[in-house]
C-alpha cells in the first residue's frame, strides 16, 4: 500500500515551510486552497504583469481579483505587479540578494522541507558561462512530493538474489512520469531493507539537483534511509567518484545521466564493484539506442534491470522491468496501471 507523508495529508506543512516567503495578500489568498487541492499541489508560477497560476493535478488554476482560487481562463485574474515579486524575492533571499548569488547561477533554490524556487530572468555570464541573474521576472515554487511505498513491487525484481545484491539498474521515463520519485523511494528501500527479503547497504547518493534527499543546510528532507549517505548539489560525475573515495558505498544512485563526463565515472563505479542506479530521460529504449552515450550502454548491456515508466495511467505507471541479461530482453512483470 502507497503510504504518502504528512507533507500531502495536513496543511500546517505548507503555511510553515511555503506561505512565509509570500507577502500579503497573497499569503492569505493562498492559505485558501482546500485541503483536496493542496493535496494535489504541484507548483505556484509567479510571472511580472501576468497571473499567479497553481498547478494543481497537472491542470493551471490562478489567483482572481478577489483572493479566490478558480480554473484558469475563467474569471478575472490577479495580475501580479513587480513590486511584489522583488518583496518575495527579498523574503526568500531574507533581505540579502547577494546571499542568493550561488543559487542564481544554477538557477533554483532549495528551501527547507526539501520544495525549490526557480528564477528566471536576465542571464550574466562570464566568458560564455552561465554565473547568475538579474531582473528576476519569473519565480516558480516546486513542492516537494516525497511518496514512501511505490518502490515496494519494483525492488523485489531489481536483486540478484543468489549473490544478495542490487542490479545494475536503469529507470528511463519521460519528463513528469514520477522517475525521481522513485529513484527516491527505491534509495530509502535499498538503504533500510526489507525483512525477510532485503537486508539492507550503503548507499551513495549523489543529488545534483537538491531534488531527491532534497537537503537543506546539508540536511535531508525527504527519507533516504537510515544507510544512505548524501552529496548535495554536486555534478553526478565528480560526485561518484567522491562518494566511491570517501563513503565505500555499495550501491550509487544518480538521477538524469547523460553527459559523457557521467559515463566516464559510471565506468569507475562498475570497475570498483559498487551497483549503479540511475535514471535518464526517455520515452523508450529505441530513443536511448539514438543516443551516442546511452546507445553504448544499452548495446554493452550494462544495466541488467531496465524500468520503463509512463503517464499513460498517471505518473509512475510501469509500463515493463526489463531483464537485459538474457540475449533477447524479456520482461521481468508488467503491470496495468500506477503502482502500488
Amino acid at each position: 500500500m502507497t503510504v504518502t507523508t504528512l507533507k500531502t495529508k495536513d496543511r500546517e506543512w505548507y503555511r510553515q515551510e511555503i506561505l512565509p516567503y509570500f507577502p500579503e495578500p497573497l499569503k492569505s489568498w493562498l492559505d485558501r486552497i482546500t485541503v483536496q487541492d493542496l493535496a494535489q499541489l504541484e507548483e505556484i508560477r509567479l510571472r511580472i504583469h501576468r497571473p499567479v497560476l497553481l498547478q494543481i493535478g497537472g491542470k493551471n488554476s490562478w489567483l482572481t481579483e478577489d483572493g479566490k482560487i478558480i480554473p484558469a481562463g475563467s474569471g478575472i485574474p490577479f495580475i501580479l505587479e513587480q513590486a511584489l515579486l522583488q518583496k518575495i524575492i527579498a523574503l526568500i533571499s531574507q533581505s540579502s540578494f547577494y546571499a542568493l548569488e550561488t543559487e542564481l547561477g544554477q538557477g533554483y533554490l532549495t528551501l527547507k522541507g526539501g520544495h525549490r524556487v526557480g528564477f528566471a530572468g536576465e542571464a550574466l555570464l562570464e566568458q560564455g558561462v552561465l554565473r547568475g541573474m538579474k531582473h528576476l521576472s519569473s519565480l516558480n515554487f516546486r513542492l516537494a512530493r516525497e511518496i514512501t511505498g511505490i518502490a515496494d513491487k519494483v525492488l523485489p525484481l531489481l536483486i540478484d538474489y543468489p549473490n544478495q545484491r542490487i542490479y545494475h539498474t536503469l529507470i528511463v521515463s519521460p519528463p513528469g512520469a514520477g522517475k525521481t520519485t522513485l529513484l527516491r523511494d527505491l534509495v530509502r528501500l535499498v538503504s533500510n531493507g526489507i525483512p525477510g527479503l532485503w537486508p539492507g547497504t550503503k548507499v551513495g547518493l549523489v543529488d545534483e539537483r537538491s531534488e531527491i534527499a532534497g537537503c537543506f543546510q546539508g540536511i535531508p528532507q525527504n527519507d533516504v534511509g537510515l544507510q544512505t549517505d548524501v552529496l548535495d548539489g554536486c555534478p553526478k560525475a565528480q560526485g561518484m567518484l567522491l562518494l566511491l573515495r570517501s563513503m565505500s558505498p555499495k550501491v550509487i544512485a544518480v538521477d538524469e545521466l547523460g553527459k559523457e563526463e557521467d559515463a566516464a565515472s559510471l565506468w569507475e563505479m562498475l570497475h570498483a564493484g559498487v551497483t549503479v542506479i540511475a535514471t535518464v530521460h526517455g520515452h523508450n529504449l529505441e530513443e536511448l539506442r539514438q543516443r551516442p552515450i546511452m546507445g553504448e550502454f544499452i548495446k554493452n548491456r550494462i544495466f541488467q534491470r531496465v524500468v520503463l515508466l509512463s503517464r499513460r495511467q498517471g505518473p509512475g505507471t510501469v509500463e515493463q522491468v526489463l531483464d537485459t541479461v538474457p540475449s533477447v530482453w524479456k520482461p521481468v512483470n508488467r503491470w496495468e496501471g500506477c503502482l502500488p
